[in-house]
């Protein structure tokens, strides 16, 4: 397993600042994911890694309360994360470095989608798990099968899903996974990568057969997470959808999910970069 043809995680550190970033070669971007001190010395230092990496767009996780100065130094929100940092929001702030990355080619179509779902929400149902199938937490062991399983769903994915040594380490360091299994074959699946500096978690590597996908087992595997989180008292509960997918779109609507912004061009999926729209939840309430 080779992630760092996927992305290395690195550190900037000068006397008037220190940031954790994420080098995302696959996806051409660079993340910061968390930072402190001057931030025009940070931009600057992000500014000369992107010209050395030829990434096309910046992420920063910021405070709410820098929003103002990031604009100042042309950066735009695109999403906002309700209590991300302990219960304080973050708001995304994007730049870009190609026009072509900054164009979305499907934002009317995707507004088309959002409306739809927030004119007429899907009324939350209670999923029952049909009598074959059964749900659990997954364990080491279940490695390989969740591989096969995300190998059959995701002819191209964001990380190496399809690797069962990198799930495996993703477990290690933390993440949660939930499987459902139909006569002994792991059919549908999910997991929760958890901060646990920040105490938040992204629902996310939401997977199911196309055969298996009219039971609705995506809504009671987030149930699941969701529970999961809660007992182990993490309440920011956030996940990035596909813009165009109705499906998954709704049913984060269905189960209590607010929309918070889209990510343009954020993630190659399948042939294409594509739009994410980010949802976002307070498990509290639960």
């Amino acid at each position: 397993m080779q992630t760092d043809t996927y992305y290395k995680n690195t550190t900037i550190k000068q006397h008037d600042i220190t940031a954790s970033i994420c080098l995302d070669f696959f996806n051409e971007r660079l993340r910061v994911d968390d930072y402190r001190g001057n931030i025009q010395s940070m931009v600057k230092a992000i500014h000369d890694l992107i010209q050395q990496q030829n990434f096309s767009k910046v992420i920063i996780k910021a405070r709410a309360e820098h929003l103002p100065e990031l604009l100042s130094l042309g950066f735009l929100p695109e999403a906002w994360f309700s209590r991300y940092f302990n219960g304080s929001n973050c708001v995304a702030m994007c730049k870009y470095y190609s026009n072509e990355r900054k164009r979305s080619d499907f934002w009317v179509e995707q507004d088309r989608i959002m409306d739809q779902i927030h004119s007429n929400p899907p009324a939350k149902q209670e999923t029952v798990l049909p009598e074959s199938y059964s749900v659990r937490l997954a364990v080491p062991e279940d490695c390989t099968r969740l591989a096969g399983l995300y190998s059959k769903v995701f002819e191209v994915y964001p990380t190496p899903m399809n690797d069962s040594d990198y799930i495996e380490k993703t477990m290690e360091n933390g993440t949660v996974y939930y499987v459902i299994e139909h006569q002994g074959e792991v059919v549908s699946a999910a997991s929760a990568d958890i901060n646990q500096t920040y105490h938040n978690a992204e629902l996310t590597d939401c997977a199911t057969l196309p055969e298996h996908r009219k039971f609705g087992l995506m809504k009671i595997l987030i149930d699941q997470l969701e529970q999961e989180l809660k007992s182990r008292h993490i309440y920011c509960a956030y996940s990035i959808a596909r813009s165009l997918s109705f499906g998954m779109n709704a049913v984060f609507s269905q189960r209590g999910y607010l929309y918070q912004g889209r990510l343009i061009k954020n993630c190659l999926i399948f042939d294409k970069y594509e739009d994410m729209n980010l949802w976002v939840k307070d498990l509290s309430s639960l």
